[in-house]
């Protein structure tokens, strides 16, 4: 028989948790009921002030309608209210029904907080939280038609209500914002940042009034006077309270379910009743309360993966990022920017241009960036954001970091960008598309909009400006791509994927889908890392997946433009002999191979090889695989070093060719280069290869993250050695962790940009013992290393 699932609450949270056990198959094992007190259908409140300012209907809102519900086979009961939970009977109790339940979701969102103040209960005062509050405060304010404005004073400066503030403006009313702090948004913003954004209200006709206590509402049945605790009055006729919301735990609390602020959920969203479960504006995990999605959908995750029975997820808080959705302002806040001066270890990185309004500041401690407020020009929010939410050691580009890489160094502007300018070039997709996709579907990530309409899904280069766009039109709940799985197919991330494998001791792709309750068979993306994480897991034991390597890996060759094949044999540190040139001669006669090129790797390559030819074309060569086509290690380029050369300090030949014969057949997150240069002249281009070698006087310098493709980037010094034996050992090292912490298909580049120049000096330089083990399990991982063509050729 099928279990009972109740959920209390129509919300954005309910109903995030109803999507992903669809997307689990696991709603068939419940008969589902919703209540909802609202009674209008589920929809995206984070556009509410939209249809507050009339820019939007109500209906556009609208993310669920009835046919959603009946094709899911849900039942929805909106406009009805719980009024007591027999948690002893397991059922809930509305006006003259009772429902009973299995397992029960409390997803009651939050209410609007009312500070005490006295006159609140006036005709005229408002709070603003809900689609009905729109509609009063917009009934309200058109009173008297457009020969008298009326007057409006919006008691709260933080986020919510200054939108409101801004939406009430455009009715053609007069605002004044009345704020109790002595600046606005100071949970977000900096004294700086809090100035400019006064500035720009005030030059919108927004009147805002700091350091005022409201003490009371005066009038008759309706208000007419704001009074102040300092003794000044603020003539009225319409007020609109937004200080904040309060977690809406009344339901559970008389019901017995240990609440404090909100109701206490662990990691897996369980109150202390194990039938219970919470989720959004009203529960509090691990002492936090929420109000913006980005977290709230995280928690509906967890919570189906543990009702599908699944239980492999756990909720962890995460930062969080605002943006102000006031049109002409352009506000974005991350993270902690609340810290004083005088905090110990935190220092700044600021650029102010107070004739052009611009203005950033990030925080940083430990190199790392904690908080992150951009007044102007908003467009590098995503990209500090995601530096912030990965840890990045930012100490390598610190002097660019506030411009460097930002969408709008391009010249893009997305407050200029017309409806019909392209987005993503290699789908068509439009700006137009993308927001009417965001608005009308209840897109919150890059995924979703990529699921939707397509962009992004080729070659992602458009990715950070489909960030910006989410986030303009969403503001602070904004769901980072970063807050992704490893692909559309699942939300598991990497480490969770990983995890699993060493502790359900998963050989395969087959068994981490299987166990791991995959959404679908897998696809592109999530199935040549699984394979590659299986295998980096247990090297002797992972059974290769061949279906879930790509065509190059598949075939040991490069496929070309016209089908045929390219065929790269390895040449040790790009020493040949004479024998090989003939066998590599004759090859080429005997099968007819239409180009013969030498690589910028220092190797021949056979191009044209037919498909059916490749088997016989190995044979003839025999010779290694030089791994041209795979995400190996490929070549270790070298000069003639002191062998030969009378400027050379060092062997570079020998070593070369030590280091190309130890780490050949191993497989990496991404291709790898190394170089060995025999003296600093450099003709090996050590210093953009992923590990370069250097021969100096006494030693060897050892540089790595280097790069000379798509993303140029010059390889950071890590050591100065002394023997070739140290160089192996810690290069060894390197590459093991690399390996280990990589994201499949992370170049060595972007990885020690993300890890840090100083982690890693600590965990393979400094560390003895962390250097020795992941010295060993490089050696085992190599011990189970074979040649593909040779086995092929068997």
């Amino acid at each position: 028989m099928k279990k009972k699932l109740v959920i209390i609450g129509n919300g954005m949270a309910a109903m995030a948790a109803l999507e992903e056990l669809l997307k689990l198959d696991a709603c068939i094992d419940y008969d589902i009921t919703v209540f909802g007190a609202e009674p209008h259908h589920n929809y995206n409140r984070v556009l509410l002030s939209q249809v507050l300012s009339g820019e939007k209907p109500a209906e556009d809102i609208t993310i669920h309608d009835d046919k959603w519900y009946r094709e899911n086979g849900i039942e929805l009961k909106a406009g009805v209210k719980v009024s007591a939970i027999d948690r002893v009977k397991r059922a809930v109790i509305t006006e003259g029904e009772v429902f009973y339940y299995d397992k029960l979701v409390i997803a009651t969102g939050s209410t609007a907080f009312m500070p005490p103040i006295g006159g609140a209960d006036k005709d005229g005062v408002f709070t603003f939280r809900t689609l009905n509050d729109c509609e009063r405060i917009r009934e309200a304010v058109s009173e008297g038609g457009k020969e008298e404005r009326r007057k409006v004073a919006v008691i709260g400066g933080g986020l919510l209500g200054l939108e409101a503030a801004d939406a009430i403006s455009r009715l053609g009313a007069d605002v004044t914002v009345v704020h109790l702090a002595d600046m606005l948004m100071e949970l977000q913003l900096d004294a700086t940042s809090a100035e400019l954004l006064l500035d720009d209200l005030q030059a919108m006709g927004i009147e805002v009034l700091l350091n005022k206590e409201t003490v009371s509402i005066e009038g008759g049945e309706s208000v007419s006077v704001l009074k102040f605790k300092d003794g000044s009055v603020l003539e009225i006729d319409t007020v609109v309270v937004s200080v904040g919301i309060r977690p809406n735990i009344e339901l559970a609390y008389e019901s017995g379910v240990y609440c404090k602020r909100g109701i206490v959920v662990s990691d897996t969203m369980q109150s202390y009743d194990p039938a219970i479960y919470a989720i959004g504006e009203c529960v509090e995990h691990r002492g936090r309360t929420f109000g913006l999605v980005g977290p709230i959908f995280d928690q509906a995750r967890v919570l189906a993966d543990h009702l599908s029975g699944t239980a492999r997820l756990v909720f962890a808080d995460k930062p969080t990022s605002a943006r102000l959705k006031v049109p002409g302002i352009d506000l974005y806040s991350a993270g902690c920017v609340t810290h004083d001066g005088d905090d110990e270890g935190v220092d700044t990185i600021e650029f102010l241009d107070r004739s052009s309004k611009l203005y950033k500041r990030i925080f940083i401690k430990d190199n790392r960036i904690e908080g992150i407020v951009i007044f102007g020009d908003t467009t590098d929010g995503a990209r500090l954001f995601g530096y912030l939410q990965e840890g990045r050691d930012i100490s390598d580009i610190r002097s660019t970091i506030l411009f460097g890489e930002g969408v709008k160094s391009g010249g893009v502007n997305i407050d200029t960008m017309t409806d019909d300018t392209i987005v993503c070039g290699c789908n068509g997709v439009t700006k137009k598309m993308i927001i009417d996709a965001v608005e009308t579907k209840g897109l919150f990530t890059r995924a979703d909009v990529c699921k939707e309409t397509r962009a992004s899904s080729s070659c992602g280069g458009c990715g950070d400006l489909i960030d910006v766009l989410l986030e303009s039109v969403l503001g602070s709940n904004f769901e980072s791509a970063t807050a992704t799985g490893i692909c559309e197919c699942t939300k598991y991330t990497r480490e969770d994927i990983i995890k699993n494998i060493q502790e359900r001791r998963l050989l395969s792709v087959g068994e981490v889908l299987e166990t791991l309750g995959w959404e679908t068979v897998g696809c592109e993306a999530c199935r040549p890392a699984i394979n590659y994480y299986v295998s980096m897991v247990w090297p002797l034991e992972a059974l290769d997946d061949r279906s879930s390597r790509l065509v190059n890996e598949r075939e040991h060759a490069n496929i070309q433009a016209d089908d045929t094949f390219s065929v790269v044999p390895r040449m040790y540190g790009g020493v040949t002999t004479p024998d090989e040139l003939r066998r590599i001669a004759k090859a080429a006669d005997d099968y007819s191979v239409p180009l013969v090129k030498i690589t910028g790797g220092q190797r021949i390559d056979l191009i044209g090889v037919k498909r059916e030819d490749l088997s016989d074309v190995w044979k003839a060569l025999d010779m290694p695989s030089g791994f041209a086509y795979a995400k190996a290690l490929r070549t270790v380029k070298s000069c003639v070093g002191k062998l030969h050369c009378r400027y050379g300090t060092q062997d570079s030949l020998t070593l070369a060719v030590d280091l190309e014969k130890y780490f050949e057949g191993l497989w990496m997150p991404a291709k790898v280069k190394l170089s060995v240069s025999g003296c600093p002249r450099n003709c090996s281009e050590s210093g953009i290869k992923d590990v370069g070698i250097v021969g100096v006087k006494g030693g060897f310098e050892i540089l790595v993250g280097g790069s000379g493709g798509i993303e140029s980037k010059g390889a950071k010094p890590l050591i100065i050695v002394e023997t070739a034996e140290e160089v192996l050992d810690i290069t060894a090292a390197f590459l093991q962790y690399y390996r280990e912490s990589a994201d499949y298909g992370e170049r060595t580049y972007k990885w020690v940009r993300r890890v840090g120049l100083d982690r890693i000096k600590k965990s393979i330089i400094e560390d003895d013992l962390r250097r020795a083990e992941l010295s060993a399990r490089m050696e085992e991982a190599l011990s189970g290393t074979y040649d593909p063509w040779k086995e092929k050729i068997a």
